[in-house]
This record gives C-alpha cells, structure tokens and sequence, in this order.
C-alpha cells in the first residue's frame, strides 16, 4: 500500500495517548464490581517502556513475539508494545494443545512469548520450545518466566520516538483455528488493519465515548479487530472479562454501547432470559402494547443491553428464530461476514437495512461475488498478504487478487449476501443426493433447548444430528425433554427435501468445548471431531427411536 493517508494502529494508539491521555482507555476487573482504569498516558508509558526493554533484550525488528493470556489490559499492552517496537505479534489461543503450542512458535519462529492467566497454562507453558524468551505479565496467577513485566518496565526509559510502521509491512501472524489439519500463519499488514477498523467505524458511525466488553478469544482477528481495532479508531475504551463464570454479571456491570457475540452466545442470553420467564409468558406480556414495551426494556436492563447502539453477530450463522427473539426486544441484531483471512472485513448488516437472514451488504471497499461453483469471493485491501511460509496454499486461495473464501453463499438483487454452507462440509448421501448442513442446523433454533448442534450423514441413507443441551434442558429428565425434540424434529423435517430429511437425532450427554476439541475458541462445531466420536455409534443405533440419548464420555 503506498497511500500515504494511512494511519496504522500504531500511530492510532499514539494519537490518542497525545490527544486524550486523562481518558480512561483500558479497565481490569479486580473482583466483583471492581475495575483497575488505565488511561491513554498510563498505558502509553507503559507501552513505551515495555518497548525498549524488547529492544534491550536483544529482539531484533521484524522478530515474532507471541502472547498467551487471558484477554486483559495487559494482552493489549503487550500487543502495543510488540508492534511498537517494531516486532510481529502471534496470539496463543486459551487451552491450545501442547503440540499445536509447540508448532506455532516454531513454524512462526517466534523468539518471545508473553505468559498471562490463561485456561490451560500448564500445557502451554509445557508446548514452548528451548529458547524461546519467556516474559510474565503482571498477574498473581500467571505463570513463572525468565523476565517479569513490571521489573522490565521499571529498569527502561520509554520509548522517545512515536512509531510509524511501513503500511505494508507484517503486523501480525493469526493462526487458524480451524477444524482440520495444522493451523495456517495469515499474515496481516498494518495497512489492511488501518483499512478495515477505520473504515468499519466510520461506516458504524462510532464516537470517543464508545464502551467495548472483550471476552472472546483476543487471538481471534474478530475479537482482536472488533474491540481492540475499532477502539483505537473510534478512541472507546475497552473493559475486560475476569472469568466466564461471570459473564453474565459483567454484562451487566459494563453495559457496552457496542457487543459482538457469536450465535452460541446469544443462544445462551436467552436462555438465560426464558429460565426466569417461559417463552409463554414472555409472549404473553409483549403482546401488552405498554406493558411489552416496559418488559422489554427491563430484559435488556438485566442483559446489560441497555446502552447497546449495535449488537452484531459473526463468525457462524445466526438462525433467524433467534434473531427474531431479540428483535422483539428491541435488539436487532445485525450480523457481519468475514475471516482471518480478510481481518473479518467483508460485508456487515447496516442499521435500518436489515434483512432477514442475510449477512448484510459488502463493507466500504470490499467486493463480493459468487464463482460458478456457488463459492463466496471477496476481494479488497483487507485482504491477507498470505499464508505465512506457505506459498502453495496461498496460491490456491488468493487468485487475481480474489480471495476463495470456502463459503457457499449467494446474493440477492440489492447486493444481500446469504451463507448457504460450507464448501466442504456438504455431504453426498447413499442416493447421491447432496445435503448442506448449515440451514438444517439453523431451523433448529426454534427449540430453545438445544445449544449445539452438527447434522451429518455422508454416505448414510438419511442424514442425522447430535445436539447438545443447554444446561437448564440437559438437567431436567430427558422423558420430559424428548417428546419436545421429536416434535421439533417433525417440524423441521417437513420443511425438508426427501433427501434431507433427518432419521434420527440423537443427545449428546456431554459438554462440547474447546477443551474436549469438540469446538473451536470461538465455539464453532468441529464437524470431523462430532463424527469421529460419534458417528460409529450412532449408526449401530439406526434401528432405535427416532430421538435417543448418548451417554458417552469425550476425552
């Protein structure tokens, strides 16, 4: 990139350390209710001696420097730091496996890693290769390492110049963490971050006094760029989880004018609604005209949606049903389409122009189409530089510019994106019919008792699924559950072609998580996993009910 109007993140982050730096930037949480602010002084002089002790521990420019932590004001911290200093960052997903830890340090060859809490820091710390430099963030739980934060800071001056990374040059590495085979480095540009964040807050219309809750994965590019991103841009402040048990609660504490969340988390917001209040009910009192309106401003009260100017939903499919439910709340959800890839920038809903089921319209300077083969392509400057150390693999992805995205999709007479599946994961039956899961899967929605579900059958007669309950179902007797199923299953198999139809669903008796492989961090189903545990004995159980329980263990 040669325009010489673009302001990297950096220099964003720098702006407003120069230009606000009372203004509380990044608040941690210290217990319930409790909050450490930092402002853009404090944080930027931390940054900039943070800096210079790189620089003082012998790390050269263009070196790779990864962080494994929970997100935290430090994790940006850090981020700032390494970037500042002329470094590349590599985010460690929580609970990555030892070997999967092992391989992205070494296939990244990064020559430091900054250890925080994190959800299974023994593996990751066990997962670092010889060598590697190894810093500890300033938290009573983080890991032991060779060089501590805080003493770092205070044995070095800041940093005196005010970095202005190359626009073309890495910004960082983020690891894929797909479904299958080993994860891919993509490399992103400082350009393409400074291209998607400014133009999606200015697009969003988004103002100094925005307030972000960050608690999905910060390794993610959605997380990093929609929180991290768009606050250095839009100048908000970022507020930080404490632990998941107290989502919820935080929620509500921060009241964020601007939430992001994937569908499996606004399953559970309301399902956390419908515990204290029966779908029933709620319908009931809604349909009062005043009194409807009270009810639905007290619910988002108490999900902390109150000050929320954009609710926006991506990295999976939103069924409709559960679009629906919010949007009889006053919450629309507005959902946004993208990857690593392209740092989650290519088309997004626009507030007053939402329409049903769709991922909205191509964001400012990015295009869409749909090849021959009904795969989504996008092209813009955005788009990754490629995949790091894999030449091949880019080649095949990015073509004249384009980027084949893997998604099958399609787009309506005003330029309305529909994801229809995965290219990949439709499935060819015995009567050589072929089956798309996704939309299977979202009809599913309507059943507020399933959190998770995975539709398969490749090679099978008819296609099946396995669901998962969300907690307040999977407590309760499943004789009392699964007339509730079948008649969903019923429902959803008369909307269905012949060769879609479900035979059976079955009910998985565990958790599915990140920790068991059954998701990915940001709580994607990882469909080979399902079938490689289930599929075996869900076919010696053809025979059976239509809807039966699994008990199995996951390991």
């Amino acid at each position: 990139m040669t325009d010489a109007r673009i302001i990297t993140p950096t220099e964003r982050f720098f702006h407003w350390e120069a230009n606000a730096p009372d203004k509380v930037y990044l608040r941690q949480p210290q217990g319930p209710g409790n909050y450490r602010d930092y402002t853009w002084r404090e944080v930027g002089d931390q940054v900039r001696r943070m800096a210079s002790a790189l620089r003082g521990l012998g790390l050269q420019p263009g070196d790779k420097i990864a962080i494994a932590a929970r997100n935290s004001a430090h994790w940006v911290m850090a981020d700032q730091a390494i970037t500042s200093g002329g470094f590349v960052s590599v985010g460690i997903y929580p609970k990555q496996a030892t070997d999967a830890v092992t391989y992205v340090l070494e296939h990244s060859e990064a020559k430091a890693i900054f250890l925080g809490p994190i959800l299974g820091q023994d593996g990751i710390v066990a997962g670092i290769p010889e060598g590697v430099m190894t810093i500890r963030l300033p938290y009573a739980d983080a890991p032991a390492a060779e060089h501590d934060w805080d003493a770092l800071i205070a044995a070095n001056e800041p940093l005196a110049e005010t970095p202005q990374p190359d626009p073309e040059s890495l910004w960082t590495l983020v690891y894929t963490s797909g479904t299958t085979g080993k994860p891919k480095g993509v490399a992103l540009s400082h350009g393409s971050s400074a291209f998607a964040a400014s133009n999606a807050v200015q697009a969003f219309d988004m103002q100094p006094d925005e307030v972000f809750f960050s608690y999905l994965p910060l390794a993610h590019i959605a997380e990093r760029g929609i929180v991290e991103g768009m606050s250095l841009y839009s100048g908000g402040s970022i507020s930080f989880i404490e632990s998941i048990d107290r989502f919820a609660e935080q929620l509500q504490e921060v009241a964020p004018t601007r939430f992001f969340a994937v569908p499996v988390v606004w399953n559970k917001l309301r399902a956390g609604v419908l515990a204290k209040m029966p779908q029933e009910k709620l319908d009931r009192l809604l349909r009062v005209p005043l009194l409807g309106k009270l009810i639905a401003k007290k619910i988002r009260k108490a999900l902390g949606m109150h000050r929320v100017r954009q609710a926006i939903s991506g990295a999976a499919p939103l069924p409709l049903e559960l679009q629906n439910w919010f949007s009889a709340l006053g919450i629309d959800i507005l959902q946004g389409y993208g990857m690593s890839e392209n740092l989650a920038y290519a088309t997004a809903t626009r507030p007053g122009r939402l329409v049903p089921g769709s991922v909205g319209e191509a964001m400012p300077g990015c295009e869409i189409r749909i090849d021959d083969k009904g795969e989504i392509l996008t092209r813009g400057q955005a788009t990754m530089m490629g995949y790091y150390k894999d030449d091949e693999k880019t080649a095949e992805t990015l073509v004249d510019g384009w980027l084949h995205t893997g998604d099958k999709g399609r787009l309506d007479a005003n330029g309305h994106l529909f994801i229809t599946g995965r290219v990949k994961e439709i499935f060819k039956t015995l009567k050589g019919k072929y089956v798309a899961p996704a939309p299977i899967e979202g009809a599913f929605a309507r059943n507020t008792a399933i959190d998770l579900i995975c539709v398969m059958g490749d090679g099978m007669r008819q296609p099946i699924c396995i669901v998962v309950l969300e907690p307040g179902a999977a407590a309760r007797p499943f004789e009392q559950v699964g007339p509730d199923l079948a008649h969903t299953l019923e429902e959803v198999n008369a909307e269905l072609e012949a060769h879609e139809k479900l035979s059976h669903l079955f009910v998985a008796s565990d958790e599915w998580t990140p920790d068991n492989g059954m998701v990915t961090p940001t709580l994607k189903v990882r469909r080979d996993r399902v079938e490689s545990v289930y599929l075996k004995l869900c076919e010696s159980r053809l025979t059976g009910e239509p809807v039966q329980r699994l008990e199995t263990t996951v390991t």
